[in-house]
């Protein structure tokens, strides 16, 4: 189990260890923060992307061998990441990253559920997904003290030999945990993908649960240039972005206390309507200049707490939109969630100032959130 824990870490902490180094990184690279902001949005866009073909391809060709090439990948780009002598080069690196340590995260779980069943299993993904959560937490801190003392390329040369550490470790210690290898039937795959696109209630909640948790990466890759704003160190960007991870456990431990004990539309109309109100909030705060460290955590403390209430119950809608696809269900919806995400990096980097970009943002994604609740809700009761 503490080798899945590995695997699932370095894919979280590869996404959130280099954000505090983001500002010393422009610098060295002469880039502007529209352009550092992609090595961001792209890696999570390599995030998206992944989560449709390892599972397939995994059933295919095993567990072990697609392990094998993506952590081999996330090596190779870890590397290349530490010797860029170029953003647009970093750019490329950090999404064959992404594409590679999409691997671990991705089939940490689907392991979990070749090797066990009922209540174990329940518990070894609630340890995975605590995980998950865990190390953007911890990674910004870990980031943040490694670029200080050795400089930001430091980050992707630790990376790159967890890379190798975990090849090693998946060839010597993983058996083989494929149950029963099949044929990618890629028809059936598009066909049952189509069917949950045309679905109402599936991207209502796929949309709308991407728009309510992932749009925080906004705010993540804009932190390091707030604070900057606000003539902050990189090390208490570390701690920041630990403290909004605290955010997304107290509120999924909130969910878990309440969510048979009222319906789950008005959970999830609530605690979305908390993070429009933290967002706009912040916006006015940032475009009138009043921003300060305390307002920057706290409002988005509120806003990553909304998260955590959302997300678990938006995915668990999601995935069950149509009992018969819940396997492609769960593929495409973290694609979603991921490309959501990376939109909301983009759009941040557009211009306007951090503060103001993300704060924007992030509004305009809990509207988003809102509006695609409120449609899932309704299809599933008119199908219901």
């Amino acid at each position: 189990m503490w080798l899945l824990v590995l695997l699932v870490l370095s894919g979280t902490l590869a996404m959130h260890m280099f954000v505090p180094a983001l500002s010393q990184a422009a610098r060295d690279l002469g880039a502007d923060s529209g352009e550092m902001q992609l090595t961001i949005s792209l890696y999570v866009l390599g995030l998206a992307f992944g989560q449709l073909f390892y599972g397939p391809l995994s059933d295919t060709f095993g567990r072990r061998p697609m392990l094998a090439i993506g952590l081999t990948a996330y090596t190779v780009a870890g590397f290349a990441s530490a010797v860029s002598g170029s953003v647009v080069f970093l750019i490329y690196a950090r999404l064959l990253q992404a594409l590679g340590g999409c691997a671990g995260m991705i089939l940490g779980r689907v392991i979990v559920s070749d090797t066990s069943s009922g209540d174990l299993a329940i518990r070894r993904l609630a340890l995975l997904n605590l995980i998950a959560v865990a190390g953007p937490g911890l990674a910004p801190a870990l980031g943040g003290f490694v670029t200080e003392t050795f400089g930001w390329r430091m980050i992707f040369v630790c990376l790159g030999s967890l890379g190798i550490l975990n090849v090693i470790l998946v060839l010597t210690l993983l058996p083989e945990t494929t149950i029963r290898t099949r044929r990618v039937e890629s028809q059936v795959l598009i066909g049952d993908y189509l069917r949950l696109i045309r679905s109402p209630m599936f991207l209502g909640y796929a949309i709308g649960g991407g728009c309510a948790t992932s749009s925080s990466y906004a705010f993540i890759s804009a932190a390091p240039f707030i604070l900057a704003d606000l003539h902050r160190s990189l090390h208490e960007v570390g701690f920041l972005l630990g403290f909004l991870a605290l955010g997304v456990l107290v509120g999924s431990a909130i969910t878990s206390r309440i969510v048979g004990q009222i319906p789950v539309a008005r959970l999830l109309y609530t605690a979305n309507f908390l993070a429009f109100t933290a967002s706009i909030s912040f916006l006015l705060l940032a475009v009138t200049g009043k921003l300060n460290l305390m307002w920057v955590a706290g409002l988005q403390f509120l806003y990553t707490l909304s998260a955590g209430m959302t997300g678990p119950v938006a995915m668990t809608k999601a995935i069950k939109a149509n009992p018969v696809v819940m396997g492609s269900a769960a593929g495409l919806a973290g694609f979603v969630q991921m490309g959501v995400g990376a939109v909301c990096i983009w759009l941040t980097g557009l211009g306007g100032g951090a503060g103001v970009g993300a704060g924007a943002v992030v509004t305009g994604a809990s509207v988003v959130a809102q509006i695609s609740f409120r449609i899932a809700a309704r299809s599933e009761r008119l199908t219901g």
